[in-house]
């Protein structure tokens, strides 16, 4: 965790309409911006909690980002049937 430097406020936002898990008090939790892991207080009754790290999502296959050998491999000829 950083601290914030002397020199200027750490800056943070109030979450409208979030509840503290704690003591139940409307519009008291905090979101500290600047810390690593992001932290969140409510001033109310002081508890604090971190919210884990969001991770990219993979990016979904297509036929624009695999590769050519994938795609060779996952096609196959079509076979014509003889009309009856």
């Amino acid at each position: 965790m950083t601290s914030p430097s002397p020199s200027r406020p750490e800056k943070r936002r109030f979450i409208a309409g979030a509840k503290c898990p704690a003591c139940h008090a409307m519009d008291t939790l905090v979101l500290y911006i600047e810390r690593t892991p992001t932290e969140r207080e409510c001033v109310a009754c002081g508890f604090r909690d971190t919210r884990p790290q969001a991770t990219a999502p993979k990016e979904l296959d297509t036929r624009v980002n695999s590769s050519e050998a994938q795609r060779a491999e996952e096609t196959a000829p079509l076979k014509w049937l003889a009309p009856p």
